[in-house]
């Protein structure tokens, strides 16, 4: 058996121009979804990650701006334009690039963010919101696996769903969201003891360390569904996931690819939350 390749790409393209549509309809209403990216500093990737999200608003036909600081803006000044951003009516949600400089607290800059624009779903109040089963933005990443597990039709009710990685900004909430889905949930991190013991036992695995090579083969029970969110680079430099793609196509009935699975559908998720911020008004 070779696994169904999940392609992120693909599904990426169908939510994108079903999110052009909802926009065209706001904006023929005078309500043009408005997305605000705030850049700090000179971090290359982050560069590379903001020019991104600003060319998919164009072209989903949102209104963004894109404001770059030098890295020696203060916590003040940063705070200050986040907070005339939130009363911004033409700015319906509001993403700080991260990390920031290390004067900068993230934290108090993700709650500065009004929960109503909070796009990016990271707040305290939106992790509350999203444990509580109530109508929140969800992380983009976390929101785009489950996306991607729906696409191949698979029901996850009663279903056995392992997690490996406890981040705030991706295991964690995957985890409430698999909840949301009715699927029995396990998490696992650095300090379970036999990791192999979980996943053997997952219908569904969603690999999310950013350790090459955590997920083999021997580990993956016949049949389930393998979702990698790692970004990693190979000793040859190529990139790769936290999953030993190869071998455990061989054993899953679908697996999401790195690169052209999940990678594609963080900022897709991003457009979603940003279009659903202008619908709530």
């Amino acid at each position: 058996m070779s696994a169904q390749l999940i392609d992120g790409v693909l599904l990426s393209q169908q939510l994108r121009a079903e999110i052009a549509q909802r926009a065209a309809a706001l904006t023929a209403k005078g309500n043009k979804p408005g997305l605000a990216v705030i850049l700090v500093g000179e971090d290359p990737a982050s560069h590379v990650y903001v020019r991104n999200k600003v060319k998919a608003c164009g072209d989903v036909g949102f209104h963004s701006i894109l404001e770059k600081y030098d890295a020696d803006l203060s916590e003040a000044a940063l705070l200050e334009r986040i907070a005339a951003l939130n009363n911004d009516p033409s700015i319906h949600g509001i993403l700080v690039q991260m990390p920031l400089p290390r004067h900068i607290n993230p934290n108090k800059v993700i709650e500065a963010i009004s929960t109503s624009k909070d796009v990016d779903g990271y707040s305290v109040l939106s992790a509350g919101e999203l444990m509580t089963g109530l109508t929140g933005f969800r992380p983009c990443t976390p929101y785009g696996c489950m996306k991607l597990i729906e696409s191949t039709g698979y029901d996850l009710r009663g279903k056995h769903a392992v997690v490996i990685g406890r981040s705030n900004t991706v295991g964690k909430p995957m985890a409430l969201l698999l909840l949301q889905a009715n699927a029995t949930v396990t998490i696992c991190h650095s300090a379970t003891a036999d990791l192999a013991y979980h996943t053997r036992q997952a219908d569904v695995v969603v690999a999310a360390v950013g350790r090459r090579n955590t997920l083999t083969a021997d580990m993956v029970k016949p049949g389930a569904i393998v979702i990698d969110v790692g970004m990693n680079r190979d000793d040859s430099g190529k990139l790769c996931g936290d999953v030993d793609t190869a071998a455990v196509r061989e054993v899953a009935s679908h697996i999401t690819p790195v690169p052209g699975g999940v990678g594609p559908m963080t900022i897709t998720m991003l457009l979603m939350n940003t279009v659903e911020a202008a619908e709530r008004g």
